[in-house]
């Protein structure tokens, strides 16, 4: 079967399939370009959402200055693309991985990771070493989601001190994500502890400064701090990612500020009772880890995983909808709870 090319209709497409509404994605993604306009701080996306170097291109023609990935295999796509300006965001450990990073690192020497343990830069520094390279680090810090990451202040400073000693690394920033933040629904609180965040981050690398350290980058930020992030004094780039599709949940805690850009095209596969419809999108297209999808404008309906391939779609308190007919062959468009995991659930956009 040859495959749907531009100004094809919908039609042609075998279902689940991901769709993406291409005005909706270029309108976040200016909308979030225009909103950090008028600030000093840099937006270097995170492509651990998108996982496509044509969609990277995009970002970075719209005033990206690189991109951020959550893995070296993530580097290693883009890297092939021709985009080579990126900032690991999780630590590298292991043989197999440290190798995988030096053959990066001798083709794209712009590429900058992340370190929290004495260990971990020592192993790196030792696999640059001996492979000739050098490359440059950023100490990533705990700021309150208690994932990865050093602790701030005196603990941060041990690290650095250590990380000095090491010829064949050289510490360039921090790194300081507040996951934990993202998805909280009261805009004050988020606000008020983003910023208390920020200030564990900045006052780390004033520290820093103090003792000698060249901290020239402080990276921070996702989708629902990104702006709050930029506000604050020091702050010099953020790390946005999911805006560029949203998801409920985003929406959930931010409102109408990005539109839902990205679907999973789905078929009625079956109406076995006149409440209950099933669908061929299941567990392998839709993830559920932040919730349940929502059917684009088909209201008044409820989507559940009905195992591998199935998905149950039923009616609020069991009333049909006059508009909603869910009729076998009828198409639907699923929106994600959770873009970055549905995304990677799919080969092709």
């Amino acid at each position: 079967m040859p495959h749907p090319q531009p100004g094809d209709p919908l039609a042609v497409l075998d279902t689940p399939a991901m769709l993406i509404d291409l005005d909706l994605m270029e309108a976040n993604i200016a909308r979030l370009m225009e909103r950090l306009r008028g600030s000093a701080v840099r937006v270097r996306p995170h492509l651990k959402t998108v996982k496509s170097p044509d969609l990277a291109r995009l970002l970075l023609a719209a005033g990206a200055v690189g991109g951020c990935v959550a893995k070296v295999s993530e580097a290693e796509v883009m890297v092939q693309a021709g985009i080579d300006n990126l900032l690991i965001t999780t630590e590298i450990v292991g043989q197999p991985k440290l190798a995988r990073l030096v053959a990066l690192v001798k083709c794209a020497p712009q590429i900058k990771v992340v370190v929290d343990s004495v260990a971990g830069a020592q192993a790196l520094n030792q696999a640059m070493r001996e492979a000739q390279q050098h490359i440059d680090v950023l100490l990533d810090l705990n700021v309150g989601q208690n994932r990865c990451g050093v602790l701030p202040g005196e603990e941060a400073l041990r690290l650095a001190h250590s990380l000095r000693e090491l010829s064949h690394i050289h510490l360039r920033g921090l790194q300081g994500y507040e996951g934990h933040l993202q998805h909280m629904h009261d805009p004050e609180e988020r606000a008020q502890r983003c910023r208390q965040a920020m200030h564990l981050l900045t006052e780390t690398a004033a520290q820093l400064r103090t003792a000698g350290f060249p901290i020239e980058i402080i990276t921070t930020g996702g989708t629902g701090t990104a702006e709050i992030c930029a506000s604050c004094e020091g702050v010099t780039e953020v790390q946005p990612g999911s805006f560029v599709f949203m998801d409920t949940d985003y929406r959930h805690a931010l409102g109408p500020a990005y539109a839902n850009a990205l679907t999973i095209l789905s078929t009625v596969i079956s109406r076995p009772t006149s409440t209950r419809a099933v669908v061929d999108a299941g567990l392998k297209s839709l993830s559920t880890d932040s919730g349940m999808p929502e059917l684009k404008d088909v209201p008044g309906v409820i989507y559940r995983p009905g195992g591998d391939e199935h998905g149950i779609v039923t009616w609020k308190d069991g009333a049909l909808s006059a508009t909603t007919s869910l009729a076998v062959g009828e198409r639907v468009e699923l929106i994600p709870s959770h873009i970055d995991t549905t995304v990677n659930l799919h080969d092709v956009y």
